[in-house]
């Protein structure tokens, strides 16, 4: 175990400031500082304010995770960061961090892909990623199929939402239903008390002539908007509980069907879903379900490792580090949307030289 790569990872794409230690896939430290209750009263993240939130809790977070994992900085075999995608003030507070940690300790660094450290993270509980790898993903911000013969090179697109994201409907309907921010546990937690079939609400993109892996949650949150408007405008209560349940069930029939349905025309026997939608109770259980069904081997991590945090990163760090791949250069930058084909950046100016080479050129450029 001593001569597998110790990494920490650093992530700050949204609200979240996510500090993970990783020594190859054994999870040590997640330490996470979330600035979510101070977004709440806007009904959203904002960015200035998740920004500031990273700048005041990164230092205490990073020295949360070293004393969690039992580890002096200077035992570190490198730090990886999220690059994008993600809020680009909030990501340049994590990757100026990354870059001054890795040059104060003379460790490379790694810059890497916030979707493909979503699906990298589900080492540090079942073990080893499958080659390839099917993975559906599905957060605030992000509802993606993906294919993933080499989570460090190689991460292919399948299918993506053409608008509203699944945890942004989440957010949207229980804004409409007066639930509060985050949607998604409080739907979660009211559709548990409620009936999936009391309300027919639509399917996005699933007739014959749809594509086949994409997503669109537009035309169901617009439904369940208008739904709950005309039972208040003709003075009717509107039954929250059966509203989430029948919401909540549109969203991860349309997920969990198209990522069977891909799984099986890739001739992949294997799911993975990550992000933090994939907390979603009824959606590990459907997804549990049908992937039985259909003979498919299901890998969901923990809830604690689904949503945003730095093991993650930490994780998708490691595997760069056991697998060689090139660290990145001292002018990687955030990158807001970074495509998800890009799993990592590496060195750009100083192509083929090693990182000590980097960490050199760079001392002779600050002190010339």
């Amino acid at each position: 175990m001593a001569d597998e790569p110790l990494v920490l990872g650093i992530e700050t794409s949204c609200d979240e400031t996510g500090v993970g230690v990783v020594r190859g896939t054994t999870l040590l430290a997640d330490a996470v500082a979330s600035s979510v209750d101070a977004h709440a009263r806007f009904g959203g993240v904002v960015p200035e304010i998740a920004s500031r939130a990273h700048l005041e809790a990164m230092v205490p977070t990073v020295e949360r995770a070293l004393k969690q994992a039992g580890v002096a900085a200077s035992d570190l075999d490198g730090i990886a960061v999220t690059a994008g995608p993600g809020l680009a003030g909030a990501l340049l507070v994590g990757v100026s961090a990354a870059k001054a940690y890795a040059y104060a300790l003379g460790k490379p660094l790694y810059g890497v892909n916030h979707l493909a450290s979503h699906i990298c993270v589900d080492q540090l509980e079942h073990g080893p990623l499958p080659e390839p790898t099917m993975a559906l993903l599905v957060s605030g911000g992000h509802s993606s199929l993906l294919l993933a013969p080499d989570i460090t090179t190689d991460v292919r697109p399948l299918g993506a939402t053409i608008d509203d994201a699944a945890g942004e409907a989440f957010d949207k309907i229980a804004r409409i239903l007066n639930l509060g921010f985050p949607g998604g546990p409080v739907i979660d937690r009211y559709a548990r008390e409620g009936d999936p079939d009391a309300i027919a609400f639509p399917r996005g993109l699933t007739g014959s002539k749809d594509p086949a892996y994409d997503f669109s949650f537009s035309g169901l949150k617009t439904s369940v908007a208008r739904w709950i408007e005309a039972r208040r405008n003709a003075g009717e209560e509107v039954p929250v509980r059966d509203v989430a349940a029948s919401f909540q069930e549109a969203v991860v029939d349309v997920l969990t069907r198209k990522a069977v349905r891909a799984c099986k025309d890739e001739g992949v026997d294997h799911l993975m879903i990550g992000g933090g939608v994939a907390a979603n109770t009824r959606l590990r259980a459907l997804a549990a379900e049908r992937c039985e069904k259909a003979g498919i081997r299901l890998r969901v991590p923990r809830p604690g490792l689904c949503t945003d945090n730095g093991a993650m990163v930490a994780a998708l760090g490691a595997e760069m580090v056991a697998r060689n791949r090139p660290a990145s250069a001292w002018d990687l930058s955030a990158d807001s949307s970074l495509p998800v084909t890009d799993p990592h950046v590496p060195g750009r100016a100083h192509g083929g030289h090693s990182h000590d080479h980097v960490h050199e050129t760079a001392k002779d450029n600050l002190y010339s």
